[in-house]
């Protein structure tokens, strides 16, 4: 066993030293630009009331928070690695004489230091606008705990409050692994979300910042406005050692556009300093088997003034299923580079997976026949072009009725429901009344109706009292049923 082990440890060392580029040179400055356009392509411009941004560096800019000048910009615990260098938001604003700075908390502890926090004010109020560098420390967040709340440091809600109080132009940079509250959204201007954006992670915001870069980036989850919004908060972390995952299907934007619920900012979000417009959506179907595939296309428009990237979303919507599904589906989305004025032309393929679901019966993905809506969005929250597509299944479900199979569920099937109209008749309630009594009064048509679908098969035996419908006959009924 030890040889063995040895053997597989030799082989990897065998395989790297014949392969390997003995004339290779590890450029590390190159590789810490690589990280900078990375970063560049992947922070979020979240809000930017009044077009704030970009910053002009002719205009005094107050940088206030200690990421600013050290930025959190990767987890803790064992993915924590030792950079070559960091560049942070002030190392990148050197030579801008235009910036001051003010460091405004401590991270050693979420305590208000009232001399740090008077400083950054005195700095806001001298400036024409101000970028709070704020977020998650590690011992908010990290591998190896979980998250028992969304709130920032309370240090730091506050000393954005404050400064929004002598600074009308207040932009906050966001630092942090995972989404967070936001109780002070109203109090700024501008928000930018950096996540944990790497070594470089400090250039990328300036350049952003001022104008230097166009952001591009989508949010590729839903922030919700508070914990208590989340689809796992009456389920998590559970009791004892036992967790369930009662949310299912309904994570994320599949959750909160079923529950129609408000959200702090949707998934698929992102804005730009240009603009875009799209139109000409096409199918080149109207109609198709699942086996089939579907090429959609868009036009993107770049309707501002500068270059930029935009973010064309795909989702799918399944407008009437037999199953419990999400409202809509991301199934393609890319990213296009557009000149002002540019028009550039999408192309997406759907396959039999974009309209599909897993059906547990057959243990695989199932299309149900029916019409779908192909919707291309900017965000999950804003649609702005859908066309209808007709998917026909070529798969028949294997059908087993059961004295538990609902009425419902049998009159779906044509060949069934010939079988079983009788049964769906007011004489099954005990005939009809024709003396106008109060049973005529209380139990509606529609009543009847809705019941009678909702009824398991045995319920039958319930109402059938005198028909002559007993156990043996319901039973030679489902057998008949499941001969269809």
């Amino acid at each position: 066993m030890v040889d063995r082990a040895v053997e597989r440890i030799l082989n990897v060392i065998y395989r790297f030293e014949e392969n390997r580029d003995k004339n290779a040179v590890f450029d590390r400055d190159k590789d810490h630009e690589a990280a900078r356009r990375v970063a560049e392509e992947t922070i979020v411009l979240l809000k930017n009331e009044d077009n704030l941004l970009p910053l002009s560096e002719e205009r005094k800019v107050a940088f206030i928070g200690m990421f600013a000048k050290k930025p959190r910009y990767q987890g803790g615990g064992s993915s924590h690695i030792n950079s070559h260098k960091v560049t942070s938001a002030l190392d990148a604003a050197a030579g801008n004489d235009n910036i001051i700075y003010a460091q405004g908390y401590d991270l050693e502890k979420d305590e208000t230091d009232e001399a740090l926090l008077s400083e950054a004010v005195r700095a806001a109020a001298k400036a024409e606008a101000a970028v709070i560098f704020a977020g998650l420390p590690d011992s908010f967040e990290s591998e190896g705990f979980d998250r028992s709340h969304m709130s920032m440091p309370a240090c730091q809600n506050r000393l954005i409050e404050e400064v929004a109080k002598v600074q009308p132009n207040v932009v906050v940079a966001l630092h942090n692994g995972s989404p967070v509250e936001m109780p002070w959204i109203s109090k700024v201007k501008g928000v930018l979300e950096s996540y944990l954006g790497g070594q470089a992670v400090g250039s990328a915001q300036y350049d952003i910042l001022f104008g230097k870069v166009n952001p591009s980036a989508k949010l590729p989850e839903t922030f919700p406005v508070k914990l208590e919004d989340n689809p796992s908060y009456l389920n998590f972390p559970g009791e004892k050692d036992l967790v369930e995952y009662r949310e299912g299907v309904f994570v994320g934007y599949r959750y909160y556009d079923k529950k129609k619920m408000e959200v702090l900012f949707p998934f698929g979000h992102g804005l730009s300093y240009t603009t875009f417009s799209y139109s000409n959506l096409k199918l080149d179907g109207r109609r198709i088997k699942d086996t089939e595939t579907l090429t959609v296309t868009v036009e993107v428009t770049n309707t501002g003034s500068r270059a930029g990237k935009e973010v064309a979303q795909l989702y799918v919507a399944d407008k009437e299923s037999m199953v419990i599904r999400p409202v809509k589906e991301l199934r393609a989305f890319a990213k296009v580079e557009l000149q002002p004025g540019e028009t550039k032309t999408l192309t997406f393929t759907l396959g039999k997976r974009a309209f599909a679901y897993y059906n547990t019966q057959i243990h695989d993905w199932h299309v149900e026949s029916g019409e779908f809506t192909i919707m291309i969005g900017k965000s999950s929250r804003d649609i702005v072009l859908q066309e209808d597509v007709y998917v026909e299944s070529t798969v028949a479900l294997p059908v087993h009725y059961t004295t538990d199979s609902t009425l419902g569920d049998v009159m779906e099937n044509p060949k069934a429901a010939e079988i079983v109209k009788g049964l769906m008749s007011q004489n099954m309630l005990g005939g009809s009344d024709e003396g106008g009594s109060v049973t005529s009064e209380a139990i509606s048509g529609e009543m009847i109706e809705a019941m009678m679908r909702y009824m398991p098969l045995r319920g039958v035996l319930s109402f059938a009292k005198g028909s002559g419908v007993g156990a043996k006959e319901l039973q030679a009924l489902i057998d008949k049923l499941n001969e269809v």
